[in-house]
């Protein structure tokens, strides 16, 4: 049976890797393509996973700290991706409807022949009032707590 610091590193890699696989599924077979912050999060749970594989071969509390720093980096990256879906603040120029008053029609033509096809302040889709954004902000701040509890429990390298 494994040790506690080896079954809370396999679930919080298991949860990042089980995010990203949501997250394509949705893409590949739910036909919803990402935004530019959809991208984003995707980053630092691959990350978290790698740590994951690299925690479980070598001892000590460094490695579950940097799952759980990649872990939070998501969860911060989705929080801001949540308030630029809500209209709280603007995102990116290059994943957003904004910024567009004072363009002439030319440079208006030009930033709509140029933008992505899908925009970071759209929702496409929600359960329980909440975006994939959010509940990806949740899910990785869970996550990270599940990280630090792993490096609680390790003896120290």
């Amino acid at each position: 049976m494994p040790d506690n610091r080896t079954q809370l590193i396999l679930i919080a890699a298991g949860g990042s890797a089980a995010l990203l696989l949501g997250a394509f599924a949705f893409q590949y077979l739910g036909g919803m393509a990402p935004c530019k912050l959809c991208l984003w999060q995707r980053w630092p749970h691959a990350a978290a996973v790698a740590i994951g594989a690299l925690a479980l071969w070598l001892p000590g509390r460094a490695l579950p700290l940097g799952g759980a720093l990649a872990a939070l980096a998501t969860a911060a990256i989705a929080l801001y991706h949540t308030g630029v879906e809500r209209h709280w603040w603007e995102g990116p120029a290059t994943c957003t409807s904004g910024g567009i008053a004072d363009l002439s029609p030319q440079q208006l033509m030009d930033q709509i022949m140029a933008a992505p096809l899908v925009r970071c302040d759209d929702v496409p889709w929600e359960m329980l009032g909440l975006s994939m954004a959010s509940w990806n902000a949740l899910a990785s701040g869970a996550l990270a707590l599940v990280w630090l509890m792993a490096a609680k429990s390790a003896r120290p390298a």
